[in-house]
């Protein structure tokens, strides 16, 4: 059942989505059913009259359960809905399938930087990455200071020097998995494909040491990594000047670099939603989940993370794990959130943000079945911890929070070369070194913020496009991006503060 004012998303559901604002007493269905209430623009209404303790069913699955008698044509949302338990299958892959896999010659292309380590870049950057937020000032300086002189003038086919900083790297234990994190985070970007050449820059005295991570993962090639700490260079000044002859070199290495035609199978996208509302699931994030399937048959790699926000979705992705093990890591680690989250006094239902609940997301259960839309109907295919390298192809799970930085920072470090970023709210996330596209849900906030979105698939919502038809944009424009052609956040030059790696150790 729908109207122009309604939106039903499966027969079973008791609920339907508003498609904009409801005024009291307007009709919303040939069967001549009112609002009761005024209905925000993506919000829940009541199909039918549901009685306190009842099940609230969107997508055809449980979202809630009725804290109180809720009236026919009803706003439902958190002043009538609760949390409610859920049924976890543990029958891993029976709906796993085949995925056809195009032959080399009919894959799409796109024009990107072959490393000669073999990994492929959709951008070419210099970065200095910091070990230790001891020497994040002095990263940032040399950047400055290369601006300043006009080093970069020389070299125009190189994307610019980026400085990866951060807040941590000392004063932590270094035999444990929260350590692993950081590390992880940090080499992911020190060995990143979109980088031509990274200066690695400590203070000297940190718990990370360099030594020890080149120690743990293997020193790349000389031509493309260098480094050095402020204390063993004589201190901020001497390490600028340093950092300089570093880069006149680095700068020259990198513009030697040339895109070059490659197929799609060399593209690692990261998945994320931020900022969601009642739209995402029915718009933004089913239409990023066909541009996923595409770049499967196409060979490529999408990464879904944010754990949270997989919560009490996850039978949709471990009933197409490939394996029994995919499937089993991928509830081990929403065991070990649910576990996290108790310990600090917190609960999984506790993700919606305030503006997802403006926005008509009422619980994580709903926000979850929204998010897993994002990721398609191909198999899991693997399960990694946060920023561990990606080796499988298709579709795949990067453990992360779903705050967008620190999730997306694990997702890059992991190996991404491109980001695909949902939003219903809003946001204007950049990401050096790695291009996000921004996907609206809905076209109010996408005409609003016009400047920061780069596709507007509230066009779905409307009736104007299907979701096939906004998947197969979002699936040119990451060929386009990775190509070369700037998001609008790259037209910005925004994202030089969003390096943010997830710390869950104990500080000393």
């Amino acid at each position: 059942m729908s109207s122009p004012q309604i939106l039903t998303l499966s027969p079973t559901d008791n609920i339907a989505v508003a498609l904009r604002q409801i005024d009291v007493g307007a009709p919303l269905a040939s069967s001549g059913m009112t609002a009761a209430d005024k209905i925000p623009s993506g919000h829940k209404v009541a199909l039918a009259e549901i009685s306190a303790g009842q099940q609230i069913i969107k997508y055809g699955r449980v979202i809630g359960v009725a804290t109180q008698d809720i009236p026919s044509g009803a706003h439902v949302h958190v002043h009538n809905v609760a949390m409610t338990s859920f049924h976890r299958n543990e029958k891993f892959g029976e709906n796993a399938k085949e995925t056809g896999i195009l032959p080399l010659s009919e894959r799409a292309t796109f024009e990107g930087y072959r490393r000669d380590s073999g990994a492929v870049g959709t951008r070419n950057y210099v970065g200095i990455v910091t070990s230790v937020n001891c020497s994040a000032s002095a990263a940032k300086l040399l950047a400055k200071e290369a601006e300043r002189s006009g080093l970069l003038d020389g070299f125009p086919g190189v994307d610019g020097i980026v400085p990866i900083v951060h807040g941590a790297g000392c004063c932590i234990g270094t035999d444990d998995e929260a350590f692993r994190k950081l590390q992880r985070a940090i080499w992911g970007y020190a060995t990143h494909p979109n980088f031509a050449s990274v200066l690695m820059l400590g203070l000297g005295c940190e718990a990370n040491q360099i030594p020890l991570m080149l120690e743990a993962y293997g020193r790349p090639d000389d031509k493309s990594f260098q480094y050095y700490t402020l204390q063993s260079a004589g201190g901020t000044r001497k390490s600028i000047e340093k950092g300089l002859q570093w880069l006149e070199t680095a700068l020259a290495q990198a513009a030697e670099a040339k895109r070059e035609t490659i197929d799609a199978s060399h593209l690692s996208v990261a998945l994320q939603c931020g900022g969601s509302d009642g739209y995402s699931g029915i718009t933004a994030n089913p239409a990023l989940g066909h541009a996923v399937d595409l770049l499967v048959m196409n060979g490529g790699t999408a990464a879904l993370a944010e754990t949270p926000e997989i919560y009490g979705a996850e039978n949709l992705l471990t009933d197409r794990a490939a394996s029994s093990e995919v499937g089993r890591k991928l509830v081990d680690l929403l065991e070990w959130w649910e576990d996290y989250a108790a310990k600090h006094g917190s609960e999984m239902n506790n993700n919606p943000t305030p503006g997802n609940k403006m926005g008509g997301l009422t619980t994580i259960l709903e926000k979850s079945l929204g998010a897993v839309a994002k990721a398609g109907s191909t198999n899991l295919n693997g399960v990694y911890q946060y920023g561990e390298k990606i080796t499988a192809k298709g579709l795949v799970f990067v453990d992360s929070p779903g705050y967008d930085p620190v999730s997306l920072t694990g997702e890059v470090a992991s190996g991404c070369n491109m980001i695909c970023f949902t939003t219903g709210r809003g946001s204007c996330y950049g990401n050096k070194p790695v291009p996000s596209i921004k996907i609206a849900s809905n076209s109010a906030m996408y005409h609003r913020m016009q400047d920061d979105m780069d596709i507007n698939c509230g066009t779905i919502a409307e009736g104007s496009e299907t979701v096939a038809e906004a998947g197969k944009r979002i699936f040119d424009a990451i060929l386009a991006n990775a190509s070369g052609q700037k998001t609008k956040s790259e037209e910005l030059d925004i994202g030089d503060a969003e390096f943010a790696p997830w710390q869950t150790y104990a500080q000393m």
